[in-house]
């Protein structure tokens, strides 16, 4: 940085904005003032991080959620979210093969006054009514509880097929055992569509989704939130730093000068590029909580930071991430399965690839892919260097380079 100005050089922001982390790449500035450290004995009520009604459910939650995959030696992580108001767990039986899940039971065991103070978020992967209570009842047993908050059904791509009426009656039986108090899902493609669907059935108590300043200016997404918000629906943010895969389009935002003094706004005012993403989801107040992955102390504490400050994005600041993502639109895959899928012949799933490959080369964390690494078997390997994504191509909102991605994947996959 450049010692008159602070100012991150052309080079440092695209490298930056190229390797977006999931929590706050920098150094918090002025909001960190806010942020007491974990030995501080301060018990003020502006230390505590806010809450905002969870739908229609009669529970208020923490506007941040502790998210990722936390282990046995992150005790004071968990000890530390609870005395800054960072009560919103979310975790799910497969993280980490069940680490994350042992490592809150850890705690739980420790400090068992805390429970009460949690909202426990968990998730399983299957819809099948007889796993759903195999897992479940894993999963109390490992975090050391009687009953989870939210209990999700994890990755749904389509609600029609995954969320059925043998679920329904799954949920309602587990709801009267007080083994979960509500009910719900994530998605992390076809969020709209999902979202809609789920408006009309009745029986969901919330939602995670993936959703940032560059989805949440889209008009389906704000049809879907709106929907859910007239259902009660809680609906919980992630995927909000909205990183795109510059590894992959090193010429993205090179030719305009915007995207640089955007962030130098930001600094300006405070805020690292992370902080502000937070604060622009925030700005709707039908989010109630935003799940960050925070594997350290320092992630905590910037997104605390910005989550106490009061200060709200003015209009030109939003118009800025809104022109940013257009800008930089080629290198974002918004999950919009439906579409690109529904384009190629062979059952590739693309949209579960861009996902991966985001989650190796723009967040910078392979292991995050590992399991669905796994899964690909040599045939779609194949599949990927034979398959013709010219029409998807065509139709991505995104202008993606498809074939591209999936050769870069069939490379990494192999």
């Amino acid at each position: 940085m450049s010692e008159k100005k602070g100012i991150l050089s052309r080079r440092e922001f695209l490298k930056a904005a190229g390797a977006v982390s999931i929590g706050s790449s920098f150094v918090p500035l002025s909001a960190s003032a806010q942020v007491p450290s974990s030995d501080s004995t301060m018990n003020s009520e502006k230390m505590i991080v806010p809450t905002r009604p969870f739908g229609k459910t009669g529970i208020d939650v923490s506007i941040l959620s502790l998210g990722g995959v936390l282990g046995m030696s992150d005790q004071l992580m968990f000890r530390q979210a609870i005395k800054m108001g960072v009560t919103y767990w979310d975790t799910a039986d497969s993280y980490g093969w069940g680490k994350s899940e042992k490592a809150i039971g850890k705690y739980f065991s420790r400090f068992p006054d805390d429970r009460k103070k949690v909202f426990l978020v968990s998730k399983s992967g299957s819809p099948d009514p007889q796993q759903l209570t195999d897992k479940l009842n894993t999963s109390l047993e490992r975090m050391n509880t009687s009953y989870i908050d939210l209990y999700f059904i994890h990755h749904v791509g389509d609600v029609k097929d995954r969320l059925t009426d043998k679920v329904k009656v799954w949920a309602e039986k587990a709801k009267s055992q007080g083994k979960i108090r509500l009910f719900g899902f994530s998605a992390h493609k076809n969020m709209e569509n999902n979202m809609l669907a789920a408006a009309k059935l009745g029986w969901i108590d919330g939602i995670m989704m993936s959703y940032n300043y560059r989805l949440m200016v889209k008009g389906e997404m704000k049809r879907a939130v709106d929907a859910c918000v007239k259902a009660g629906i809680g609906l919980t943010a992630m995927k909000t730093q909205a990183a795109f895969s510059a590894n992959y389009y090193a010429s993205i935002g090179s030719e305009t000068d915007d995207a640089l003094k955007m962030t130098e706004r930001f600094l300006a005012k405070g805020y690292t590029a992370e902080q502000t993403n937070l604060k622009a989801v925030w700005e709707n107040p039908n989010i109630a909580s935003i799940c960050s992955a925070m594997p350290n102390m320092t992630i905590l504490q910037a997104n605390v930071a910005a989550a106490l400050d009061k200060k709200n994005l003015s209009a030109g600041d939003m118009q800025r991430l809104e022109l940013y993502a257009q800008q930089t639109a080629p290198g974002y895959c918004a999950g919009c399965a439906d579409i690109c899928e529904s384009c190629v012949n062979m059952d590739i799933p693309i949209s579960d690839i861009m996902r991966n490959l985001m989650y190796d080369h723009a967040y910078g964390k392979p292991e995050l892919s590992v399991g669905y690494l796994k899964k690909i078997e040599p045939a779609m390997r194949r599949r990927l260097l034979m398959t013709d994504f010219s029409m998807a191509e065509h139709r991505c909102p995104q202008n993606m380079s498809i074939t591209k991605l999936m050769q870069k994947a069939s490379e990494k996959f192999a």
